[in-house]
């Protein structure tokens, strides 16, 4: 019988599927948790907080971009060249007889 997946392997499946939907969902919620953490803060501008939140998620959006790239990277390591990249760089658009 097969083995289920653990929950992090499943995660880490979905992970490595979706970079960019996960990238942007952490900006997302990095600059929802930002606005809220900089709203509790009295004493602020209206503008001076949004330029944090916007700040905080920037750097968020580095940091996961960072950590896509190290996911792909760790993929691809042990693979044949062959495979490290996509399917479609290897077709020779010159070649189709349509």
């Amino acid at each position: 019988m097969a083995e289920s997946k653990s929950k992090i392997q499943s995660v880490r499946e979905w992970v490595v599927d979706n970079k960019l939907r996960t990238v942007g969902c952490l900006w997302l919620s990095g600059i929802v948790g930002s606005i809220a953490y900089n709203w509790s803060q009295p004493g602020m501008k209206t503008s001076v907080r949004i330029i944090h939140a916007r700040l905080h998620a920037q750097a968020l959006t580095l940091a996961s971009l960072v950590g896509a790239a190290a996911v792909e990277y760790w993929d691809n390591r042990g693979a044949p060249k062959a495979e490290r990249y996509p399917e479609f760089l290897h077709a020779n658009p010159l070649s189709r007889k349509d």
